[in-house]
């Protein structure tokens, strides 16, 4: 994999990458079929000891045709730590990975999946796991795994030019 280019802003750290996957709240990853690519964002959980991605989806559409042709991704988190007024700069931190997609069919690993993406996004999660995490509604949810293979990362602190 080609380098970052500007050096000072490389995240070297592992763990701080992982710690973005596990902050933000949503990702974007790159799909490619037949050359045409397609971008999807998606809500997601991350195991940080297994370095792998969930997401649940629809079992059909587009990112399913583009995923049985294609299971390699690149993806993208971005904390965004905003534009600063006057200095014409924008400060953030980014954790890029590339990966392989599969289908979880195992009952616990897709449970487990959904209650990480539960925890990131609801302010109750427990009352969500509760009622609505069923052995019936688990098993007819399709759940995406990548297996992250490779990842870097970016930040800017700082202003390049100061106010």
């Amino acid at each position: 994999m080609r380098g970052i280019r500007r050096k000072e802003k490389a995240i070297t750290d592992i763990a701080i990458m992982k710690k973005i996957l596990l902050e933000v709240k949503y990702i974007t990853i790159a799909l490619c079929k037949e050359n045409q690519p397609y971008l999807v964002s998606l809500s997601h959980g991350y195991d940080p000891e297994k370095n792998r991605i969930y997401f649940h989806c629809a079992s059909e559409g587009k990112k399913m045709e583009y995923l049985k042709e294609n299971n390699v991704v690149w993806g993208q988190a971005v904390v965004d730590k905003g534009y600063i007024q006057g200095a014409c700069d924008h400060l953030y931190a980014t954790a890029q990975f590339k990966g392989k997609v599969s289908f979880v069919t195992d009952f616990e690993e897709k449970k487990a999946a959904l209650i990480s993406m539960v925890h990131k996004l609801d302010d109750n999660p427990e009352a969500i796991i509760e009622k609505q995490l069923t052995k019936e509604s688990v098993s007819r949810i399709t759940i995406g795994r990548i297996d992250v293979e490779y990842m870097s990362g970016k930040e800017a602190k700082k202003a390049v030019i100061s106010l």
